[in-house]
């Protein structure tokens, strides 16, 4: 009886004390996803910005050149663009974003952000051309999009892929959602009007569009990154939340098997003490 009582009271140390990681990693997530989506705002200001800027170089005519004129196209070969969980203990994060490019994958240059989608990927059989480890904090997140930047850019070069979407989680209402858009051509569509003067320039037209099209990428990669970063972190508060209710009702449970083992030793003694009380009266 000992024993089990021990046992027992091991096992109730043991859950705590995962309840206390639990609650660790909770707090952590929960920190990270406000950290980002206070990001997110900041970044797209700057995008905005950067929108507004190539509509009025451009002016009112719109795009004037055959590269321009073809962003926006769906045909061709197409690269992807994947954002998925750097760490575990965040669900079915990686599971669901991949499963919403499942059938792209055959013709599909894929480019994937994430350690722990990588692995998933793999048991898929899905091999990356380009793979890089998510940013552990948001302030990692702008280099990050530099390095993604430079291998869009090489493979680009390479002819790999003439249109580029880019795939995220996002987080709405408490639910996880896929989201996809057009990182390359940069969609001219939306792009907000122009305004009624064209402002004046020092750069060639084409050379100033390049520039901003480079800086609004990196901001577009940014944001999806902040967004994936967030959403990552809320399914991992999601799960830790869970996983919370589940210690709960096990410590419930094994403190409930005790107090009965604590009754079934005290039942026990009391037994042991009258028994021998009687036998002593008996041999008298």
């Amino acid at each position: 009886m000992t024993e089990r009582m021990a046992d027992v009271s091991a096992r109730i140390d043991g859950i705590r004390q995962l309840g206390a990681v639990v609650n660790a990693m909770k707090g952590i997530a929960a920190a990270r996803a406000s950290t980002a989506r206070a990001e997110i705002k900041a970044v797209d200001s700057y995008a905005a910005t950067i929108a507004a800027a190539i509509s009025n170089a451009l002016g009112p005519a719109g795009p004037t050149s055959p590269a321009e004129t073809s962003r926006g196209r769906t045909d061709g070969r197409i690269g992807l663009l994947v954002f998925c969980a750097e760490q575990g203990f965040a669900g079915a994060f990686s599971e669901r974003v991949l499963d919403s490019i499942q059938d792209d994958l055959p013709a599909t240059s894929l480019f994937l952000i994430g350690t722990r989608g990588l692995s998933i990927a793999a048991a898929r059989s899905l091999h990356p051309v380009w793979s890089a480890p998510m940013s552990s904090h948001t302030p990692g997140i702008p280099r990050l999009a530099d390095q993604i930047a430079k291998a869009i850019y090489r493979a680009l070069g390479e002819g790999r892929f003439e249109r580029m979407d880019m795939i995220h989680a996002g987080w709405a209402s408490g639910r996880p959602q896929v989201l996809r858009q057009v990182l390359l051509p940069v969609d001219l569509s939306a792009l907000p009007p122009p305004g009624t003067t064209r402002p004046l320039t020092q750069l060639p037209t084409d050379a100033l569009i390049n520039s901003l099209s480079a800086d609004y990428l990196h901001a577009l990669v940014c944001k999806a990154a902040l967004h994936a970063f967030a959403a990552e972190n809320e399914a991992r508060m999601e799960a830790m939340s869970a996983a919370g209710s589940q210690i709960t009702r096990e410590l419930g449970e094994f403190e409930a098997t005790l107090r009965q083992v604590r009754q079934e030793a005290i039942t026990a003694e009391i037994i042991e003490l009258g028994t021998g009380t009687a036998s002593a009266r008996g041999a008298r």
